[in-house]
């Protein structure tokens, strides 16, 4: 399997085929509205904005699994983006990431980049405090953690990298830069 053997579901209710981005960098990502990382929106949009003509594509999932964070509808949460964040990339429907109705992608993904720490710093010390609380295990599961965690997958339809919330997005942009 890879990459391009995968779909999303969108809001309208048909599957974005990511065969269809063959040969681009993607970065998948698993947002929310309402989450302390949402300000982030403003640098994915950046990066889409300054890359998506030199081959890039962001894939926003709309995640509502940590601690309900992504309410509303798909609607709402698309005209959340785009009025307060200006976003263009595509954003596909709500979908869960962890757990026996996640994605199939999602599994993919974690299986092929599994959890590896949030890194250094008082988000990531936040973070790994919180999530003892929620499961004294969290380290030793791929599970997504929490909202905005980044995949980034190259040309060929590797996935080269994982980005937890807490990663500075400098060195998200410097890899999809390095990939480009």
């Amino acid at each position: 399997m890879s990459i391009y053997d995968y779909s999303v579901p969108t809001p309208d209710g048909t599957d974005l085929d990511l065969k269809q981005y063959e040969g681009k960098v993607i970065m998948i990502v698993n947002t929310a509205t309402g989450c302390g990382f949402t300000p982030q929106y403003e640098d994915l949009e950046q990066i889409y904005h300054d890359c998506h003509d030199k081959g890039l594509e962001i894939i926003d999932i709309p995640c509502n699994q940590f601690k309900g964070q992504a309410p509303g509808t798909d609607e709402e949460i698309h005209e959340f983006c785009t009025l307060t964040y200006h976003t263009e990339f595509p954003q596909m429907r709500k979908s869960d990431v962890n757990g026996e109705h996640a994605l199939d992608l999602y599994t993919y993904l974690k299986g092929q980049r599994p959890f590896e720490g949030f890194g250094r710093g008082a988000k990531a010390f936040a973070m790994g405090v919180m999530l003892k609380r929620i499961d004294r295990n969290y380290k030793s599961n791929p599970d997504i953690k929490w909202n905005f965690t980044k995949f980034v997958i190259d040309r060929a339809g590797n996935v080269v990298a994982r980005f937890e919330p807490t990663a500075d997005m400098k060195d998200v942009r410097d890899c999809i830069e390095g990939l480009l």
